[in-house]
């Protein structure tokens, strides 16, 4: 288990992330980005990305680097596959750690290998107590390389496991209190999952361990139908973040207080001040209550 984040550096590093609203950062809006030096909270990118010596990825994002803090998201180390964890990928995600020191650093709880075989998908575990040590000891193992906490983030579901014997949520709780890292709270994967299993969402998020949430997460998601005629929604990250979304995320911020917000668009990406403006909404209910908070303190 990592030790007392108050004394390593992953405590001071995170506290460069301010509780406001970021955008994902995408290659086609860079230059746009720097010459209009958009007021925005952070970026965040995906760790995949970043993972060649060199080269124009690097140098676009050391720039950006220099005038915004940035938040390190991983997508592919399989945290919950059965095989041990990629050695090669972990020391790849320790020197982006430390080249960038990112503010926050977060993966999901997911697998996508199998042997040798790379699936480019975040596929779902089942909550049993093998798959929660495997969990636990695969994110002992990261926290200890990367040297740093990380955040796991909650996933968005389409099917259960008749082999789970524990809810996401115990299973997530359990995760947090063991390894002692913390949670990202994608507030649209929770009304994905919640809407596909016929579930309240709002329940969901009352019983959610929100002290150990260091970011959340905002997204569009597509909707559909099951074979049933049911209502089914995937998440695509591919428009604007639903109504439905923005009213849970009003009510966690409501709660919590404001946290570090991060707008996800990864497909049908559109011009920038599209993303802006999602990232600016989000920071307006960010300051809101944010106001609220200290009408209340004083």
């Amino acid at each position: 288990m990592l030790s007392d984040p108050a004394q390593n550096k992953s405590s001071r590093v995170e506290a460069a992330i301010l509780a406001r609203a970021g955008a994902g950062l995408k290659p086609e809006h860079i230059a746009e980005i720097l010459e209009t030096r958009a007021d925005i909270g952070f970026f965040e990118v995906h760790a995949e990305n970043y993972m060649g010596a060199g080269g124009m990825p690097h140098r676009q994002l050391e720039d950006i680097r220099k005038d915004y803090p940035v938040s390190l998201h991983g997508v592919g180390l399989s945290i919950g596959g059965e095989t041990a964890l990629d050695k090669a990928h972990l020391q790849r995600l320790a020197e982006l750690n430390k080249r960038y020191e990112p503010g926050l650093f977060s993966e999901h709880l997911a697998w996508s290998t199998h042997d040798t075989t790379y699936f480019n998908d975040l596929l779902p575990v089942p909550y049993d107590q093998a798959t929660l040590d495997r969990v636990c000891d695969h994110i002992d193992e990261v926290q200890d390389v990367v040297g740093r906490r990380m955040l796991l983030e909650n996933p968005s579901t389409y099917i259960a496991f008749e082999r789970s014997t524990m809810s996401e949520l115990d299973f997530l709780k359990a995760i947090a209190r063991r390894t002692g890292c913390g949670l990202l709270l994608d507030v649209n994967n929770v009304h994905v999952s919640c809407t596909n299993h016929e579930r309240s969402a709002e329940d969901y998020l009352s019983e959610f361990p929100m002290a150990e949430v260091g970011e959340i997460h905002l997204g569009g998601h597509a909707p559909d139908m099951d074979d049933a005629g049911r209502p089914l929604l995937i998440d695509a990250h591919d428009r604007e973040v639903d109504e439905a979304v923005w009213a849970l995320y009003e009510q966690v911020i409501a709660h919590v207080g404001p946290v570090p917000t991060l707008v996800e668009w990864d497909n049908d990406i559109p011009a920038w001040p599209v993303l802006l403006k999602e990232a600016q909404a989000a920071d307006q209910i960010l300051a809101r209550h944010r106001s609220a908070n200290y009408r209340q303190a004083v």
